[in-house]
């Protein structure tokens, strides 16, 4: 590089490391264009974006705001959700050239992993900011409703060391440990046994607490069944709507010790995220109680409002107002009255005591790996070798964006197609070495048949070398493995097929079937009970009798996880109401040709109805999941029709 001052011509030579740098910056830009539409520019402006400098990332405002004031004053940062990047605009070009020179490559601790800031300068900030309006219809959050004194008398009154003590039921779940006091709560039916109170009642420590809520009009008559929930960070609860036909209409949860955010979600795809604080009051009535799912993503850290607004209770998706809080331990006591007839609510296709009962014969969520491979093993490995032909003839169009990024790898670069299906992306790029492997024998053999090289093997146990790949893809394979653990070795495989600087994308099933308020087009199909046999919403499914075409389910199903709750079978063409469920396929007489028959009435008895194992993933959950896995980077991530997606990139 040269520069000219005068007559005097003076070469600057860059060190190894200032050129390593620069090609980083680089590729930060190409990256933020290819996959975000973000143009940067050369000349100097106030405005940068911060590449691997957001909320997707691990980084906190405040973190990142005590690194850009380092040069000058900050007028403005925005941090749009989820995203691993960020908008800051210096009050002068001065402040933002000093800032370009002085950060760029400057490392960041977040989350236990470090991040490298690279900067560009461009010269508008586009960020859209959409706010929710208002919380789901009856819900309230009543902040400071207890004082820390209170507060601290709750939290001493719980013995945890004394599991077998008479007057409680206590159980150590999976995710948290639990009591209950008043009625057990049973997860095996997710109901009471009205007929069996346990001894003792309410804790007394609850009388002061509970005659304010009547008081205050907050409830019209007294609770008698409580459950204390202990959250360490990173444990959660599934989404899920309390039960009918087991209580009353309010629903009283007081947050103890440690704040977090509770997502609600609407039958038609409609989410809020509700900040809950220490010593706060959730009440849940109506609308809210029968028909909106809550729940608690398992997460070490929340995204949440940065600073008080007209709505502190819940988390928009305003980027200048997000930045992430670091979760503790935190005990929520839910207070509930038993119900003593059936619920009559105004929420028919949610309630329990107004609709048929569930599917006899559903199996349960995996107690272990071991419930969880036999699970597989039925619902996902036999079902798709059993529906291959008519799988393969319904899956023939290369989903877009899985197509960008095949296009996008260079010439005679290593591809491996885990969970290939068909083998419909391998031929996509015909410049690739493409590999494929699927669980599923006959599919295997369809790509084979089709020119593919295809191996079968599972995807957690895939038979090549550490680091053979430049890139990997998933394409709607992980929400197949049913606990975290599996799901995360899924991931883990991957990344060691990959070799450093290697990228993988992964796509599965998202819970939110409508984002950013628009509807997949899952859900935009009119007949409820038609097939979108093709595109990015996810595949056909119908609804019928369980078990139906699958034989004798009555011992394999008896092993799997008894005592835990039941999956339920998904109805076709609706949002999904819970992440784990069974999720039909119509094999309509196993013919090859998509028959255009809607009417399932209509159809032949003969007519196989199987059901495949899918675990639909909430915003956030899949990139928490890479987070977890060591060495690599997210380099963007989004929603495509239905489905949660990311590319990871390999750091070593």
């Amino acid at each position: 590089m040269e520069e000219s001052s005068g007559e005097n011509v003076k070469l600057v030579k860059r060190t190894k490391e200032e050129k390593k740098l620069l090609r980083k910056q680089i590729k930060a830009s190409h990256t933020l264009l290819k996959h975000e539409g973000i143009n940067t520019v050369s000349l100097p402006t106030k405005s940068l974006v911060v590449a691997n400098g957001g909320l997707g990332n691990g980084v906190s405002r405040e973190q990142l705001q005590d690194v850009l004031r380092e040069s000058g004053c900050v007028e403005s940062l925005l941090m749009p959700p989820c995203k691993p990047y960020a908008f800051v605009t210096y009050g002068s070009v001065e402040d933002a050239q000093r800032a370009h020179t002085s950060l760029n490559g400057r490392q960041l601790h977040c989350q236990g992993q470090g991040v490298t800031l690279y900067l560009s300068f461009v010269e508008k900030v586009g960020c859209e900011s959409e706010v929710s309006t208002q919380l789901p219809p009856g819900l309230k959050v009543l902040e400071e409703f207890v004082s820390p004194e209170e507060e601290a008398r709750l939290l001493d009154s719980i013995d945890w060391a004394s599991p077998n003590d008479v007057v409680t039921a206590q159980k150590a779940l999976k995710h948290r440990r639990v009591k209950h006091y008043g009625y057990e709560f049973r997860y095996d039916n997710n109901n009471v046994d009205k007929d069996k109170p346990l001894p003792g009642g309410l804790p007394q420590v609850c009388d002061a607490v509970l005659e304010r809520c009547l008081w205050e009009n907050h409830i019209e008559v007294r609770p008698d069944q409580l459950t204390i929930n202990q959250y360490e960070p990173g444990q959660g609860i599934p989404p899920h709507v309390d039960t009918h036909s087991a209580f009353e209409d309010t629903i009283l949860s007081l947050s103890l010790g440690a704040k977090t955010v509770m997502d609600f979600r609407h039958p038609d795809g409609r989410s809020v995220a509700v900040v809950l604080p220490a010593r706060s009051l959730l009440v849940m009535k109506g609308e809210s109680r029968y028909l909106w799912t809550h729940g608690i993503t398992p997460r070490k850290f929340d995204m949440v409002p940065a600073c008080d607004s007209a709505t502190p209770q819940m988390v928009t998706s305003d980027p200048g107002d997000l930045t992430l809080s670091k979760r503790a331990t935190r005990t929520s006591f839910t207070f509930r009255k038993v119900r003593r007839s059936p619920c009559q609510c105004a929420y028919p296709s949610a309630c329990d005591s107004q609709r048929a009962p569930t599917t006899p014969g559903a199996p349960a969520l995996p107690r272990d790996d071991g419930d969880a491979s036999r699970l597989e093993t039925r619902y996902v490995h036999q079902v798709y070798e059993q529906i291959a032909s008519h799988f393969s003839s319904t899956r023939h169009s290369p989903w877009p964006r899985v197509g960008d990024f095949l296009r996008s790898l260079p010439p005679g670069a290593v591809l491996a197609d885990v969970g290939c299906g068909n083998g419909k992306y391998l031929g996509v790029n015909p410049d690739l070495w493409a590999v494929g492997c699927d669980r599923s024998c006959s599919l295997v053999q369809i790509c084979a048949d089709r020119g593919f090289q295809a191996f079968v093997s599972d995807a957690l146990r895939v038979p090549l070398r550490d680091g053979v790949c430049d890139a990997c893809i998933s394409i709607a394979v992980i929400h197949h493995f049913s606990t975290q653990e599996r799901r995360l070795a899924a991931v883990n495989e991957l990344i060691r097929l990959l070799k450093p600087g290697g990228r993988a994308l992964i796509y599965v099933w998202a819970m939110e079937q409508e984002y950013n308020k628009q509807r997949s087009k899952y859900l935009k199909e009119k007949d409820p009970k038609s097939d979108d046999r093709d595109g990015p919403s996810p595949e056909p499914m119908t609804d019928n009798t369980l078990g139906h075409g699958q034989g004798d389910a009555g011992n394999d199903d008896a092993c799997l996880a008894q005592g835990q709750p039941k999956l339920t079978v998904h109805t076709n063409r609706t949002a999904f109401t819970s992440q784990d469920l069974l999720v039909p396929w119509h094999r309509k007489g196993g013919a090859s040709k998509v028959s255009d028959t809607s009417d399932e009435s209509k159809l032949p008895e003969s007519d196989p109805v199987f059901h495949r194992y899918y675990h639909v993933f909430c915003e956030g959950e899949l990139e928490d999941l890479c987070r977890k896995v060591k060495n690599i980077t997210i380099q963007t991530s989004y929603h495509d029709q239905g489905n949660w997606c990311v590319i990871v990139e390999k750091t070593l």
